[in-house]
């Protein structure tokens, strides 16, 4: 399956350590696209989402941040959006 990720993110300190986290974790950067990322996934939708969540909570957590929040896209079928909440220090499904 194709996975793309949309990435929002305001006032990153340190961009190099963000993606090189991403890249290792098996995404690639999207040529002359700021902040998106492509990859595939031979697991479930579920676990597919579930893991994007986590690399790219992991990947935010490794440098500091105002706010960010992500969408994507697994086989071009869109899911919600995700705000990152500080407080909690995790991705939340935005609710309409």
């Amino acid at each position: 399956m194709d996975v793309l990720v949309l990435l929002e993110v305001e006032n990153l300190e340190d961009k190099a350590v963000f993606e090189k986290h991403v890249v290792k974790e098996g995404f690639e950067i999207v040529p002359e696209e700021p902040f998106v990322y492509s990859g595939k996934s031979t697991t479930t939708m579920f676990s597919t989402k579930a893991y994007i969540l986590e690399v790219f909570k992991k990947g935010l957590q490794k440098t500091s941040f105002e706010s960010a929040s992500l969408v994507f896209l697994l086989n071009e079928t869109p899911y919600p959006p995700y705000v990152y909440d500080k407080t909690t220090n995790d991705f939340e499904e935005v609710k309409e």
